[in-house]
């Protein structure tokens, strides 16, 4: 069932939890995900960021995480994370994404409020759901050129007032690309941010997060959580086991299948407990 994102977090909104978003890099994995969210009877968001667009035409990675959505049991959003370029967006759009997400976290408070309008008028029209950032959740990897900060409270109410996106994503300790589970979160932060926004809150670099802090972020009313690099470790992770323990094997689709496996445990375990279940 293909959801857009407003529609999805209300299910997490009336239930009390959060929904997960995965980055996926092409079609098993984004498989793996919705097998993942049918066995639990769950909602997911599928989202395609940066690497996987320039990995595989916005066009074929959005037509089969669109097919893979409509075909699915359970209610899937198509999410494009990350975007900075009202262009992509715009692509996006006509592809069929039921969600985007302009990234103006680098820009200056009224050029991403001038912006995020921009696209909330040419997605809102549509149905489409539009995401956006306040504040700027940094990167673990040294050679990317960004700009961490912390969000302020007051900002990100007059930013959700001023633009009317769906979702709010907010910078209150957690690191893109982090591989173990020691990020230091503000949650007296994000209790403030909560007490004055209303827009559902989106919390980006989860894998880094431990695992209680999850189930803190949900409770302290956030409703999406993304992850992505857990499910990259997994994959590449059993990869590489596959060719360790059978260095003569050149199937790529019995190589494949046993990442698909990882993945899609890896995915459900993060779906349970940001279901509190």
């Amino acid at each position: 069932m293909l959801y857009n994102l407003k529609d999805i977090l209300q299910i997490g909104s009336e239930e009390g939890y959060a929904i997960a978003g995965f980055n996926v890099y092409g079609f098993e994995d984004a498989v793996a995900v919705v097998e993942a969210a049918e066995e639990l009877d769950k909602p997911v968001i599928l989202m395609a960021n940066r690497d996987a667009i320039e990995h595989m035409p916005l066009d074929i990675i959005g037509g089969i995480m669109i097919n893979l959505a409509k075909k699915a049991k359970v209610p899937v959003c198509v999410h494009l994370d990350h975007a900075t370029c009202i262009d992509t967006i715009k692509k996006a759009i006509d592809v069929g994404f039921t969600s985007v997400m302009f990234d103006g976290s680098q820009l200056p408070f009224d050029e991403n409020v001038a912006m995020t309008k921009e696209v909330v008028a040419m997605a809102h029209p549509k149905k489409i759901s539009v995401e956006a950032e306040i504040g700027a959740v940094g990167y673990s990897d040294p050679t990317i050129d960004f700009t961490p900060q912390y969000t302020d409270p007051q900002q990100a109410k007059e930013f959700a007032e001023l633009t009317k996106v769906d979702a709010l994503a907010v910078a209150v300790g957690t690191v893109h690309r982090m591989v173990n589970q020691n990020a230091c979160l503000q949650f007296e932060r994000l209790k403030k941010i909560k007490e004055l926004v209303s827009t559902p809150l989106v919390i980006h670099g989860a894998t880094g997060v431990a695992d209680e802090d999850l189930v803190r972020l949900v409770k302290c009313g956030v409703r999406k959580i993304n992850l992505g690099t857990i499910l990259r470790l997994a994959f590449g992770n059993t990869l590489r086991q596959q060719f360790d323990r059978n260095p003569e094997e050149f199937d790529r689709i019995k190589l494949f299948k046993k990442c698909m496996v990882a993945v899609k445990e890896r995915a459900k375990e993060k779906i349970k407990l940001l279901s509190l279940t």
